[in-house]
């Protein structure tokens, strides 16, 4: 294997100084291969644009609404009929709004999710969109990377990648310069499993093997979360109950006036008012747009329907570093073996320190990428006399492995190794050497020592005599000890808060790291982090049988010394006793618990594209109050959600039943509502759903409350019943109304005006009770909600225009109220909605609302 010969530099996403003995394409080569070849993007279906044209028209209220407009000519009722063309332009406008402002989050949230690329170009490291490389593009790689292109090696360094989306075989591949053609050749949508190297890019986009045989792992099918195939079973079902209904009342109408058409208007009235459109419409929309918020706060939500889960997560697993710590380690403690002491490393000096320093340097990667690594190259820099990365080349290297893990690298000037340097967990690196029972014991006490400080501790050795030969296992080497290094990682800034937060919403914290137990819980402990139960390690995690597991994973709270399997089994069982459980992680090894996680979270913009792209949430600012946050903004979508769907079922209720009982029933004025007076309803339901409630703020009380159980639905039978009986305490004021009209002789006119405005007054006082099932109508009016307050105004006026405009009052077919039937409109609105208040009240006090809700 051909190892990178470089100079130390850290590859961060601000440095552009180039590492690497490769130029790179310059920036006239590009535009020349560009423009030889076009830009080729990939084949699209319908713009947005047309395929929310394409949703608008093929809608059943769409469909319904021609037909009526239809059945409206042919009667010669142009009125009418052009009032139904405006109404499907109007709601057409609406949907389109709201399809157009989902779509503009999602297609804002792509850009955030942008998948960049590091390439050499005009002899400088840039980072650039993977949809700007061009063949011929030398683009670097480094463990936990997708790589972007199909290529051919050009430079590596100890590189092996995971072929088994190409190939179904889920091992490490070896990489070489000097290998076979098959050992040079890269393939786009491999990953980088260890090592790095840099690759000349031979096809892309289109040309790259993986789109040729189509399983672009972009293009996985994404399965439809709880929430969303109970909204779409239930308006499956409703559209059903409507087609019922529907011809139930075309053919009772039919029989009652023998006049087809008429009863045909009577049946798409009351298929219209069945009809819950505005459920998946609120759906989509309440889910894009606070995804779209939460990546104006750095919080990436990768697909819109994470956002319904995050509310209910119950348990949080934690990886330390980066998460709980800065990840900015600091070379803090020395202990040399030579001189049996402990020193901070700023009193570092020649002799035995520079030699511990020095080899764990050469132990590290020379492009360094690991801060603890960079953090070692950084004090060599300072101690070192001269500089000798220059001089000596790595011949051969093991990564990374073993439990506990180590790495080895060897040097040298020549082609003969000169210098094999190891560093690693201490236990896995005395393990090597032939240090006495007693002198091991003796050191590790000086790791305790070290790590009850919150350090994090690296043996290190070198290998005296240099073997003829080198084994296969570095394992294999008898090393020398020569000392220990601590780095220090502090705690983040706001972590204490932030654990408090989390702790107070109700959710479980664990820590599950591969540090030690002495290292995890000085870390915890300075952290405000709480556990009350003893730390266990891996190892013993293996020991445990699966009732203990699940046991030992409720109760525990630190994990430490934990491979990346063990990380997956302890997230597996958490998930097997009913927990919503969210995990976090930066590392290429984070990968698959990330992906088993109902919600996997990456830690900050640093950590490996394998750890975003197995992700479902990527924190750009890597802060834990951010994963508070999109807990609190994943409650109030969920509870903003709740709100307009048993808003809308609570409305739909009294408009079905007032449409269809005086039909069934043969009362007199048995048409009291039209096709117009549906379409009116409607016009008003469907902004308040997804306009309205969308942006209602979130409650006081919605990180006091514990995560919402696992199976709790829109669709419960408390939600459901709550909903219905709303609807009906509507539905009997209303027909009380319709009742009270025919007891006073009142005109058709007239007693379908009381009707109709008792109607839309019960409407406006549901949406304000709706706004909290926790908070009085008296709190939630300061709520700040200027689109509630447009909305409602809008109503009240377009009522009284309505009601009080001869013209209109015309077209819908009603009269001027006097101020006592007014009156009685808004008391029987008002009282049909408010007594919910005392169902409130009575929740409150006696402290069932909060155990219920969630």
């Amino acid at each position: 294997m051909t190892a990178l010969d470089t100079k130390s530099t850290s590859l961060s996403p601000g440095n552009t100084e180039n590492p690497y003995p490769l130029p790179g394409l310059s920036t006239a080569e590009v535009d020349r291969i560009r423009a030889s070849r076009g830009e080729q993007e990939s084949r699209r279906g319908l713009s947005p644009g047309w395929r929310i044209v394409r949703e608008i028209v093929t809608e059943p209220m769409f469909l319904i609404l021609i037909v009526t407009a239809s059945i409206y000519f042919i009667l010669q009722e142009t009125t009418e009929a052009f009032f139904m063309l405006g109404a499907i332009a109007l709601i057409s406008a609406i949907s389109w709004y709201q399809s157009s402002r989902a779509q503009q989050a999602l297609d804002a949230l792509n850009a955030y999710t942008q998948v960049l690329v590091r390439v050499i170009r005009d002899n400088r490291l840039l980072e650039i969109k993977r949809e700007a490389l061009v063949p011929g593009d030398f683009v670097v790689v480094t463990e936990g990377d997708l790589i972007p292109v199909d290529g051919q090696l050009v430079l590596a360094n100890d590189l092996s990648v995971n072929e088994s989306i190409l190939t179904g075989e889920a091992f490490a591949v070896s990489k070489q310069v000097e290998g076979n053609a098959e050992e040079q050749q890269i393939f786009q949508g491999t990953l980088a499993l260890s090592g790095q190297g840099v690759v000349r890019a031979t096809a892309v986009a289109e040309q790259t093997r993986m789109h040729q045989i189509g399983r672009a792992i972009d293009e996985l099918d994404q399965q439809k979360s709880v929430l969303q195939l109970q909204v779409e079973r239930f308006v499956k079902r409703m559209a059903i109950l409507g087609t019922a209904v529907f011809f139930l009342i075309l053919l009772v109408d039919f029989f009652r006036t023998r006049e087809f058409l008429n009863s045909l208007l009577e049946g798409l009235t009351i298929a219209m008012s069945v009809l819950p459109e505005e459920i998946p419409v609120a759906f989509t929309v309440f889910l894009a747009l606070g995804a779209f918020r939460l990546a104006k706060q750095d919080i990436i939500v990768k697909r819109s329907n994470t956002t319904e889960s995050l509310g209910s997560v119950n348990v949080l697993c934690l990886d330390k570093t980066g998460t709980i710590t800065e990840n900015r380690m600091e070379l803090r403690h020395l202990y040399t073996y030579q001189d049996d002491t402990i020193k901070s490393s700023r009193e570092a000096g020649p002799g035995a320190d520079l030699e511990l320093i020095q080899t764990a340097m050469w132990a590290s990667e020379t492009t360094p990428f690991d801060p603890m690594e960079q953090a070692l190259h950084r004090a060599y820099e300072q101690l070192a006399p001269t500089d000798e990365r220059g001089v000596y080349h790595m011949v051969d290297e093991y990564p990374l492995s073993g439990k506990p893990p180590m790495m080895t690298h060897v040097f040298s000037r020549t082609d003969r190794p000169e210098i094999i340097a190891t560093k690693g967990a201490p236990e896995a690196v005395l393990a090597c050497t032939r240090l006495s029972e007693t002198e091991k014991e003796h050191i590790r006490e000086k790791i305790d020592r070290l790590s009850a400080q919150g350090l994090r501790i690296l043996g290190v050795g070198r290998v005296d005599k240099i073997p003829e030969t080198l084994p296969a296992k570095q394992q294999d080497l008898t090393f020398e000890f020569l000392g220990l290094v601590g780095f220090y990682d502090p705690p983040k800034k706001d972590i204490q808060a932030s654990f408090q937060r989390l702790y107070r919403a109700g959710i479980q914290l664990k820590i599950i790291t591969g540090d030690s137990i002495n290292t995890t819980t000085a870390i915890a402990r300075q952290s405000g982090f709480v556990f009350d139960h003893p730390p266990i390690t891996g190892a013993e995690l293996d020991e445990l049988s699966p009732e203990q597991l699940a046991e030992t994973t409720r109760e525990t709270e630190l994990f430490c010394r934990i491979a990346p399997e063990q990380k997956l089994r302890i997230v597996q069982s958490l998930k097997d006793q009913g927990l919503i459980v969210g995990m976090t992680g930066d590392g290429v090894n984070d990968g698959l618990a990330l992906k088993a996680a109902h919600i996997g979270i990456a830690m900050g913009l640093q950590g490996t594209e394998i750890a975003r792209r197995a992700a479902s949430l990527i924190l750009v600012n890597g802060k834990l109050d951010a994963i508070a946050e999109a807990v609190a903004v994943g409650r109030r979508i969920y509870d903003n959600l709740k709100k307009a769907i048993q808003y809308i079922i609570s409305i739909h209720i009294p408009i079905i039943l007032t449409v269809t009982i005086p039909i069934l029933l043969n009362w007199k004025y048995a048409a009291i509502f039209s096709p117009v007076h549906v379409i009116f309803l409607e016009l008003i339901m469907g902004p308040t759903c997804s306009i309205v409630y969308e942006n209602e703020p979130m409650e006081p009380n919605t990180m006091d409350r514990p995560p919402r159980a696992i199976g709790q639905t829109f669709f419960g039978t408390r939600e459901l019943l709550t909903s219905i009986l709303q609807g009906l305490v509507i539905t009997a004021g209303v027909l009380g109304v319709y009742g009270y009209g025919l007891a006073q002789g009142l005109s058709e006119t007239t007693t379908r005006s009381l009707v109709f405005l008792t109607l839309l007054i019960a409407n406006i006082f549901l949406t304000l009770v709706n706004r909290s099932f926790y908070y009085s109508i008296f709190q939630t009016i300061r709520y700040k909600n200027r689109r509630m307050v447009w909305i409602l105004l809008l109503t009240i006026s377009l009522m009284l225009l309505m009601v009080y405009l001869p013209p209109l009052a015309a077209f819908f077919g009603i009269a001027p109220l006097s101020w006592l039937q007014l009156g009685i409109a808004v008391a029987v609105g008002a009282g049909t909605t408010l007594w919910f208040e005392l169902v409130k009240g009575w929740g409150t006090v006696d402290g069932r609302w909060s155990k219920v809700d969630g």
